[in-house]
């Protein structure tokens, strides 16, 4: 059978702008000009006999039609791509990566020797950020975050679902603690929110008077006053794990609690590159201990 195919630039073009909603965009994207684009676009509609895109003050949307097209060719372009990608002998490229300052510190950074051994043609860039990048514009292919309250509208895979336990150096908790006196030692708060309360609660105890604002700071200087010995913390276990196994910090008490969860967090379309979904299905596999079903 004789397939009917209009020329592989045109669908490209398309595709892309379609993607973007954008002629600009798509052309950055594709290494052509702006008006490549526009002249494959519109040598497609008349192809089609279709209008795929109307004009607005300022840019193009997809009409009903070409939203339909789009829908049917994008998946059809990411499978060619991944069919493709059995081809290359070692996955290769670029991924930058937006993770939350504890977490790269504690966890991510040190366990990158066993990506960069098995992936040693993929250039990671690591930036850290407690703001919600932004994918769209590519400030990052992937973010890491911990959300509060549920996934956001461009959140991916859940990472971690670990607890929240009070931390501290032994020099401050050299043995075990009862709940009542752990609450009378200076407590480190992130300057977001006083998880401390819901702690107390749940101990059955009320929560002492403390000086306002007193040895609140962001998590991650937070987490260094602890290691000094300054306070307790109360943060997420899979980030205390290698100084607790090297006796830097001990975990004060078994009562714990989930408020949120590391997610990645990813853009549309990121993903079609080979080296993003290299990284983010390691990094899955080195965290599957971290992830729990229970309340």
């Amino acid at each position: 059978m004789v397939r009917s195919l209009p020329p592989l630039n045109a669908l490209r073009a398309f595709e892309a702008a379609g993607r973007h909603q954008s002629f600009s965009r798509a052309a950055d994207e594709l290494g052509v000009s702006h008006s490549a684009v526009s002249r494959h676009v519109r040598g497609l509609e008349d192809r089609l006999g279709a209008q795929l895109f109307r004009d607005l003050p300022r840019g193009v949307e997809l009409t009903q039609a070409g939203a339909r097209y789009l829908a049917t060719l994008t998946p059809a372009f990411d499978r060619i791509a991944e069919a493709s990608e059995m081809f290359d002998p070692q996955p290769a490229g670029q991924v930058t990566v937006d993770a939350e300052p504890l977490f790269a510190a504690k966890w991510l950074i040190p366990r990158l020797s066993d990506f960069y051994t098995r992936f040693p043609d993929v250039e990671l860039r690591l930036k850290g950020s407690n703001a919600l990048a932004d994918i769209d514009r590519y400030e990052a292919d992937l973010a890491i975050r911990f959300l509060h309250a549920g996934p956001a509208a461009q959140s991916g895979p859940m990472i971690s679902n670990q607890p929240l336990y009070p931390f501290a150096a032994p020099s401050l908790v050299p043995e075990a603690i009862s709940a009542e006196a752990l609450l009378k030692l200076p407590r480190l708060r992130d300057r977001r929110e006083d998880t401390w309360q819901h702690w107390a609660a749940l101990a059955g105890l009320p929560l002492p008077e403390t000086a306002d604002g007193a040895w609140r700071m962001p998590v991650a200087m937070a987490y260094e006053a602890a290691l000094a010995g300054h306070a307790v913390l109360l943060v997420s276990s899979e980030v205390t794990a290698d100084d607790v196994a090297a006796g830097r910090l001990v975990q004060c008490s078994d009562i714990g609690f989930r408020m949120g969860s590391y997610h990645f967090v990813l853009g549309e379309g990121v993903t079609r590159r080979s080296a993003v979904r290299l990284f983010r299905d390691w990094l899955l596999d080195q965290s599957a201990g971290l992830r729990s079903d229970l309340g």
